[in-house]
């Protein structure tokens, strides 16, 4: 079976003949679609996102995604400028999040100050900076694996652990970083027993082994994603930074299929936790933790559809996002 292609996908389709009490369409020129849909911002001063929600079809599903993913799409190659925001934007933001739901306790802004100007926050432990240079550094090279298309195995997840925990190693003098766990270990806090340490290595080549498989490639990008995430920390290979590596593991796998990353903040924690949980307790039932994951992809995605849809290098360009926007839109009462 071929892997998911989103173009293929019927739903996505949007027809370009315009509903009764819908704006007319502009010109099919891009840069006419562009200037069209920011005099329509100005106009109705709404935040683009809103715009682009109130374009979209009812309903949260995976085939939603197909299209905000396929709008993105029509921006490619993205402005430089724009990547660069979206890079800064979410190094920052993952990274502190990540290293949240593990109970990191640096806040956005500190764990902003810490990467951007080396800052140390008073009152904070060496330990939970050290985290976040290691998350940062894990990050920068999840990024670079995600611009080759080289199979992801068990020296690629290893690397990723070690770029996390290689910093708080060196403090604390632990050898843990890029190692498998020698001891058994259970969850905290729902003592749930993961699989006995003298099993892991057999588990992660068979993991390695499907990540490969055309299974694993039949399905749409956000439910690989969640796939990875779900049986790396289900395995759980290591004594120490499962999570941070799974959310990674998670997001190269995204950014390999066209979606910015995302990101499951600390906010959802107790649900992230419980769609873990059930999964782990239902036979591996994963659908609160994909519904989760596709939340997570959906924000991010009209996040940087706003930020693309507004930026002037975009003119020119994202003509069929503009199109099905400007068709979408209810047209303004007269007099308003």
């Amino acid at each position: 079976m071929p892997a998911h292609d989103p173009t293929l996908n019927p739903s996505i389709t949007m027809s370009t003949q315009v509903p009764e009490g819908h704006s007319v369409l502009p010109p099919a020129d891009a840069a006419a679609l562009y200037d069209a849909f920011i005099t329509t911002v100005r106009e109705r001063a709404s935040r683009p996102e809103l715009l682009i929600e109130a374009a979209l079809p009812p309903g949260e599903d995976l085939a939603t995604l197909d299209i905000l993913k396929s709008w993105l799409d029509s921006f490619r190659p993205l402005p430089p400028t724009v990547v660069a925001e979206l890079q800064q934007l979410y190094t920052v933001r993952l990274t502190y999040h990540s290293n949240a739901l593990e109970g990191n306790t640096l806040s956005q802004h500190e764990t902003e100050m810490v990467l951007s100007h080396g800052v140390t926050i008073g009152g904070k432990t060496v330990i939970e900076h050290l985290e976040v240079i290691g998350h940062r550094d894990a990050m920068r090279h999840m990024e670079e694996l995600a611009t080759h298309h080289m199979p992801v195995g068990e020296w690629e997840i290893k690397n990723l652990h070690s770029l996390i925990l290689l910093p708080v190693d060196g403090a604390s003098g632990t050898n843990e970083a890029g190692r498998y766990r020698t001891l058994d270990v259970r969850a905290a806090g729902t003592e749930h027993v993961y699989p006995p340490h003298y099993e892991v290595p057999e588990l992660m080549a068979e993991f390695a082994a499907w990540i490969a498989s055309d299974e694993a490639q039949a399905l749409h990008p956000v439910e690989l994603a969640t796939q990875v995430h779900y049986r790396l920390v289900s395995i759980h290979p290591f004594r120490d930074g499962n999570g941070r590596t799974g959310r990674l593991l998670m997001n190269l796998f995204l950014l390999r299929a066209g979606y910015p990353i995302a990101v499951i903040t600390n906010a959802r924690r107790a649900a992230y936790l419980d769609a873990l949980v059930y999964g782990q307790s239902h036979q591996d039932d994963t659908h609160r933790l994909t519904d989760l994951v596709a939340g997570a992809c959906r924000e991010s995605l009209l996040e940087t559809l706003a930020l693309l849809s507004t930026a002037g290098d975009s003119r020119g360009q994202g003509a069929p996002f503009y199109r099905a926007l400007l068709a979408a839109l209810p047209a303004e009462p007269e007099g308003s």
